[in-house]
């Protein structure tokens, strides 16, 4: 390892192998990364290396010095662009320390050995794509690297125990008759699951492990509800959940503002509300900026989206709140349901039984399916422009 601090390499390659071969020859020569997400427009793509300001580019055509570079800290190993489901993205600097951490607290927890093979059908631009390659070079194991997700060369790949996926990606396995049964466990991180999801991949066999993080704090840093060795979690009088440990980010790249918003005395302060159990297990509840005021009602829009998952009838849910001139707000659920769709009277009774009736929606719209981005989150910025449909109406 040079005793130089690292430059930052900015890598813009197609997704898939030749992102992964160029990832781990950077972090081999003692540098850090910055990957792209190579479906960025090249206006899109300027503006981030404008702002992030890296020392070189690697692309398809080759090695490009960059003028302007910005200095980079001893230790730094990677700069993630948060997903941005509620707003810019945001520069996650993260060290060695606190990615080596995450990753091995991570091997530790799921009893992984140099007989396991990851899968990689994420992201590598995201978190959780490039955990899965630091999870298998540390465990001196090998990763098959796909391009993107395709349901057939998951179920297809041979060999392969341990994979990462989004709740998406896992219901279209189970849609196609995969055989789940035979990973050795399967992450399930990026957005909350639907119990009914959980509910059936376990009975089609699958070790399935739901992971709660971000970037800041290295990807999934509490595995089936307990924090990972090394990891503190605690809910604030506000109720946001807040994380401590070696797991930790550095800072945003470029904005000592947000980062000193963000870190105080050692905890991340995240947007997200939770609680813990008598047995100390967080039980994530939604974000904080999720909360619907509609006549005077404090509504938790991730509470209702979670509720609307348990309807027979309802495969997906996302929840929001729009302006209404008499309510202030009003509940506007998306759902993707089965054929027949449920009617707005039966969402509302439905939720009536599990929340108080502010809590029940006042429009439903039904979507063949759910905008996300590519970490797999609901684009939350993207479902107040979807139609609403006829008969679908707020009440």
């Amino acid at each position: 390892m040079s005793a130089d601090p690292p430059r930052l390499i900015a890598v813009n390659l197609p997704p898939g192998p030749p992102s992964a071969a160029a990832i781990t020859r950077v972090w081999d020569g003692g540098d850090a990364v910055l990957p792209l997400d190579p479906q960025l427009a090249r206006q899109s793509r300027d503006a981030v290396l404008a702002a992030l300001r890296p020392d070189r580019l690697l692309d398809d055509r080759g090695w490009h010095e960059l003028p302007a570079a910005l200095p980079t800290a001893a230790g730094l190993a990677a700069v993630i662009l948060t997903s941005g489901s509620t707003g810019a993205p945001k520069a996650v600097e993260l060290t060695s320390a606190a990615l080596h951490a995450s990753a091995t607290a991570g091997l530790a927890r799921i009893g992984a050995t140099t007989d396991d093979r990851w899968l990689c059908c994420l992201p590598l631009h995201h978190i959780a794509g490039l955990q899965v390659l630091l999870r298998a070079r540390l465990a001196g194991t090998s990763a098959a690297v796909h391009p993107s997700f395709d349901v057939s060369a998951v179920a297809g790949e041979a060999g392969v125990t341990l994979l990462s996926l989004v709740p998406t990606m896992l219901a279209r396995l189970l849609d196609a008759g995969a055989d789940v049964g035979r990973f050795r466990r399967i992450l399930l991180g990026g957005a909350p699951p639907a119990p009914s999801l959980l509910t059936r991949a376990r009975r089609a066999g699958a070790r399935v492990v739901v992971t709660y993080g971000m970037t800041e704090t290295g990807g999934g840093c509490v595995y089936d509800g307990r924090p990972l060795d090394g990891v503190e979690v605690a809910v604030g009088s506000d109720g946001r959940i807040r994380v401590r440990g070696p797991v930790l980010f550095r800072g945003y790249r470029g904005d000592p503002a947000a980062t000193h918003n963000a870190l105080r005395d050692g905890w991340l302060a995240t947007a997200d509300l939770g609680r813990l159990t008598a047995e100390g297990e967080l039980v994530v509840l939604g974000r904080a900026d999720d909360v619907i005021i509609t006549g005077g009602e404090n509504v938790r829009a991730g509470e209702v989206a979670a509720a609307l998952a348990e309807h027979p009838a309802i495969d997906e849910a996302a929840v929001i709140g729009r302006a209404d001139p008499e309510w202030g707000q009003r509940v506007v659920a998306f759902v993707v349901a089965s054929s027949p769709a449920p009617t707005l009277d039966e969402v509302r009774a439905f939720i009536r039984t599990r929340l108080s009736a502010a809590h029940a929606p006042g429009e439903l719209v039904v979507v063949d399916r759910l905008p996300r981005l590519g970490s797999g989150k609901v684009d939350r910025l993207a479902l107040p422009h979807l139609p609403s449909q006829p008969g679908r109406s707020p009440i």
